[in-house]
């Protein structure tokens, strides 16, 4: 294999109306808040349901697409890639964040489905910076 590539795929529901941030220079940025459900058997036969929350930053014009089309219990299906930072809080501890920076989006809930076309795969921000 010659090429690793950094690609995620997630299919699951927003926990709240993408968060929307307007940069100096005028770029969207949108913030997602994703639940993926996961059910497995454990050894004793009990089913278990596992929820895991996922930050995701959408921007400009797949962040304008989010801030129309999804909101709070939207079903989702996103791809990206993961993105890891780091950043100094007010008591001076250093925090360390994994986050996933948004390729494309795609709305699965079939009512808005109707209403709204599909957000288009966009190329990612050469902009490196992240807001949130």
């Amino acid at each position: 294999m010659s090429t690793l590539r950094n690609r995620v795929q997630l299919i699951g529901h927003l926990g709240a109306a993408p968060e929307m941030k307007t940069l100096e220079n005028g770029t969207k940025v949108a913030r997602l808040r994703m639940a993926t459900n996961e059910s497995y058997r454990t050894a004793s036969g009990e089913w278990k349901a596992e929820t895991t929350w996922h930050s995701i930053n959408a921007w400009e014009k797949l962040a304008e697409r989010a801030e129309q089309q999804f909101h709070k219990g939207s079903y989702v299906m996103l791809e990206g890639k993961l993105v890891n930072r780091s950043y100094t809080d007010n008591t001076g501890a250093k925090k360390y964040i994994t986050e996933i920076r948004a390729v494309s989006m795609m709305l699965l809930d079939k009512k808005q489905q109707e209403q709204a076309e599909p957000a288009a795969a966009l190329a990612e921000p050469e902009d490196d910076g992240l807001p949130f």
